[in-house]
């Protein structure tokens, strides 16, 4: 029997629907997987079953009963968003228990040392790697992922947990870590709702599936009759190949030739770094999290200041330290946390890509918005980008079409290196299919693609060369083709392998 269900459940936007006429049915005891490329209407899904929105036609029932009737109901269902909804500069404990009336912990007398305790136990089974009384500004990202989950968990009155893409963020290890609690909470007979475009996650942890597309329910059933590309010709529409390789295959003029060398860059949290970027290719790194991949772009990038090191492109001195000469001089990094370092989300698509073309709009009059309007539909254009028109508030549209938007503001520049930190994080499919396809073009132009990647397969797919990172250092460099997934995987853990690419 169904616990939470809808019933030609609706949700219209102005001059938009982005739900129609979806029925669900989700049971307790099994994971409930939502399915659909972005845009395809599970976000909206999720927060009509939230109480987030109201809906415009049809109904939600927990237990049976309709919360717009009955509002606290709406207490039984606990949501993990993609993001990071934590405070920073409050303590572990503080985050693990809010809100504090639904974890036990409201009323008139506040013990801090029983919330202390009861957040050591809970932060022992989730495997969480910090203290109480620690904020959570300094734990690292991954163990902030996984005190959301643990925050959810200590509502009492919750019978339904919705995880949208709860690994992003994490480790292999740390993936099994949350499916072991994922299992727990699927034992003691609470449903899940589990969101991921990694389809082998999918059918690890999944029980029963639908799919949207277009803001329409186009299939369900059990996971167990169906496969993979199954699943993803339901989501598509069309038939998406998993095995498709994006490597540059076009030589651009000087292909082969080192663009890019990095000598000896120490910072923070790496040392030592060496490795050269050439032109035409696209240069995959790889490591767990929190082996300092991100942040040596970064300190190239300028974001983050080196101790030591040098950085040559194309035989000249770079300068470090200053994002601004970064830009100037032919360098872009497109941040894995778009939301926060690539778009401004209360600004249109206009307005988000125009930024960039600023000195090829602007005359002695101002900026010509005859030639932004122009320029921007065609970056619109080459890129694919949907969206109803380039007036649209950027945040409202898909994860997919917001990293397109920022590749081609990107591009506008003109960049001769382009640096892609997790660019498909989040992202489904299709849309992955479409962003390696941008990368491949690019390097076939001479562009210098560097690719920090947490997913294998997607640097398997697309790197000519990938460089593997433990602990802030270098421990291999290896052709993408010849080498085994063992090889590479071992020297991210630290393991000392033999370098078979130059």
């Amino acid at each position: 029997m169904a616990y939470l269900e809808t019933k030609g459940l609706g949700r219209d936007f102005p001059g938009v629907t982005a739900l129609n006429d979806v029925d669900i049915s989700v049971e307790l005891g099994r994971v409930h997987v939502f399915a659909g490329e972005n845009g395809a209407g599970k976000s909206t899904l999720v927060k009509l079953l939230t109480g987030a929105y109201s809906p415009s036609r049809g109904r939600v029932l927990i237990n049976g009963r309709d919360p717009a009737e009955d509002p606290s109901l709406f207490r039984n269902i606990a949501y993990v968003p993609q993001e990071l909804t934590l405070f920073p500069h409050m303590s572990v404990a503080e985050n693990l228990f809010i809100p504090f009336d639904r974890s036990g912990h409201g009323g008139s007398y506040f013990d801090r040392r029983r919330l202390e305790r009861e957040a050591t136990e809970i932060l022992d089974r989730f495997g969480i790697a910090a203290s109480p009384g620690d904020l959570v500004r300094h734990i690292s990202v991954s163990d902030q992922q996984l005190l959301q989950i643990a925050r959810a968990s200590t509502n009492r009155d919750m019978k339904v947990l919705i995880l949208d893409e709860p690994t992003s963020a994490l480790t292999r290890t740390e993936v099994d870590r949350v499916f072991r609690v994922i299992s727990g909470f699927r034992d003691r007979d609470h449903a899940i709702i589990f969101i991921s475009h990694k389809m082998d996650e999918v059918f690890e942890i999944g029980d029963d599936y639908t799919v949207l597309r277009n803001g329409k329910k186009v299939e369900a059933g059990r996971l167990a009759d169906t496969d993979a590309d199954g699943l993803i010709r339901a989501m598509s529409g069309e038939a998406i190949h998993l095995g498709d390789t994006f490597r540059p295959e076009v030589a651009p003029p000087g292909a082969g030739e080192p663009m890019l060398k990095v000598r000896g860059l120490s910072g923070a949290h790496f040392s030592n770094i060496d490795f050269d970027l050439k032109r035409g290719e696209i240069l995959g790194f790889a490591g767990l999290v929190g082996a300092g991949r991100s942040e040596v772009m970064q300190t190239i990038f300028g974001y983050l200041k080196a101790k030591t090191g040098t950085v040559e492109l194309e035989g000249a001195p770079w300068k470090l330290g200053d994002t601004t000469a970064s830009i100037r001089n032919g360098m872009m990094y497109l941040s894995e946390e778009r939301k926060h370092h690539g778009i401004f989300p209360l600004m249109s698509v206009r307005d988000n890509i125009g930024m960039s073309i600023y000195e090829q709009t602007t005359s002695a009059f101002g900026i010509s918005a005859q030639k932004e309007r122009a320029q921007v539909s065609e970056i619109i254009r080459a890129y694919d980008i949907k969206t109803p028109n380039m007036n649209k508030q950027i945040v409202y549209l898909s994860g997919g079409n917001q990293q397109k938007a920022l590749i081609g503001r990107a591009m506008a520049r003109r960049p001769r290196v382009l640096i892609f930190d997790e660019p498909t994080k989040g992202i489904d499919v299709r849309t992955k299919a479409e962003i390696y396809r941008i990368m491949k073009s690019l390097a076939e132009q001479g562009v210098g693609i560097i690719l920090v990647s947490s997913e294998m397969d997607e640097l398997l797919r697309c790197a000519t060369r990938i460089i593997t990172m433990h602990s802030g250092k270098v421990t291999g460099s290896f052709d993408a083709v010849s080498t085994s997934t063992e090889t590479i995987v071992g020297a991210m853990f630290g393991k000392e392998s033999t370098s078979n690419a130059a």
